[in-house]
């Protein structure tokens, strides 16, 4: 079996997002020439606890934008799948980098159409709340839960949950409850912030009519 490079991060990459990353570690940077010359994926790992999770995402490297005189590099990638480590490799035979024996995890990518327009709708009552309206415009009508996880508020340990969560309707489910609980939070924050600004203000207030 042939063994996948492996670059643990700090983070949660999901199916589909474009990722840019800024590789300066010799061990990464050898990992980069490696899937350049070879024209071979590697994976992300989320590194979280202090450990290497055993799920990660598959990415694909687009292309090395620049090659800094120190050697360090501008990559774009882009995340394809996920997949679930059954043997870890501090280092791959040769290697500075880690690897890892994976193997895929399938998906069920059917989603609920109701389900969807719940959450379109407290999406953009959410990015209107934070003005993130650009964002709003740019979330496709189709758009999958993995397209907005990382708008959403979600901590890196909820991001990781999702990606473990094989089913589009379950990982609907989990951002609708979320959302549910997280909107009251922020419209009651943007409510307060309004109501500072406007304090020491001039106000043109209409008194109740008696």
């Amino acid at each position: 079996m042939r063994l996948l490079p492996l670059f643990p991060l700090n983070l949660v990459a999901f199916p589909g997002e474009k990722l840019n990353l800024h590789i300066f570690e010799p061990r990464y940077r050898q990992l980069v020439r490696d899937c350049l010359t070879e024209g071979v994926p590697f994976g992300i790992i989320p590194f979280l606890d202090n450990a290497v999770q055993e799920l990660g995402t598959r990415m694909r490297l687009l292309s090395v934008e620049k090659t800094h005189a120190g050697g360090e590099m501008d990559i774009r990638t882009q995340a394809v799948s996920v997949f679930r480590v059954q043997k870890f490799y501090r280092q791959a035979p040769g290697k500075l980098y880690a690897a890892g024996q994976v193997e895929d995890v399938a998906q069920d990518e059917e989603s609920d159409p109701a389900l969807r327009a719940t959450i379109t709708r407290q999406v953009r009552q959410l990015y209107e709340a934070l003005g993130l309206r650009k964002l709003l415009l740019e979330l496709d009508p189709a758009f999958r839960i993995f397209d907005v996880a990382h708008h959403i508020g979600l901590s890196t340990e909820q991001e990781y949950q999702l990606l473990g969560t094989t089913a589009e309707l379950e990982r609907q489910e989990l951002v609708r409850e979320h959302l549910e609980r997280l909107l009251p939070a922020v419209l009651e924050a943007e409510r307060l912030k309004e109501r500072v600004r406007l304090n020491g203000h001039f106000k043109n207030l209409q008194p109740p009519q008696f």
